[in-house]
């Protein structure tokens, strides 16, 4: 397993229980879930990875089990990954998705190139 199945599911259901358009995309090993055409939450292995707002993200990685996402070897503000504890909980869970949300109607849609990108 790539990535944490059981996560996916329980993402998926939440999407699905709060009537969010959304489709899944595999990349990397790992799965993105796109609202908008737009890279909004995702799956690395065992970890979350949720895409916040830039301006809460000094905040959000004061928040025990989060830390800024270097996908890249290069740290990326308003990008998170969660450990598995900081999600464990449904509210926890919850918190992240909906901060994902919250910011989507913000983002880009240009950003899921850093995921396409070859190591070199």
């Amino acid at each position: 397993m790539a990535y944490d199945e059981y996560l996916a599911d329980r993402i998926s259901q939440f999407l699905k229980d709060n009537r969010i358009g959304f489709y899944e995309k595999k990349m990397m090993g790992g799965l993105i879930f796109m609202v908008d055409n737009k890279m909004c939450i995702g799956i690395v292995k065992q970890e979350m990875m949720a895409r916040i707002d830039p301006d809460f993200h000094k905040e959000a990685i004061k928040i025990p089990g989060c830390r800024t996402m270097d996908f890249t070897n290069r740290p990326m503000k308003g990008y998170v990954l969660l450990s598995p504890e900081a999600v464990d909980m449904d509210d926890e869970l919850d918190f992240w998705i909906e901060k994902a949300l919250e910011y989507n109607p913000k983002a880009k849609s240009s950003t899921i190139s850093i995921l396409n990108t070859s190591h070199r």
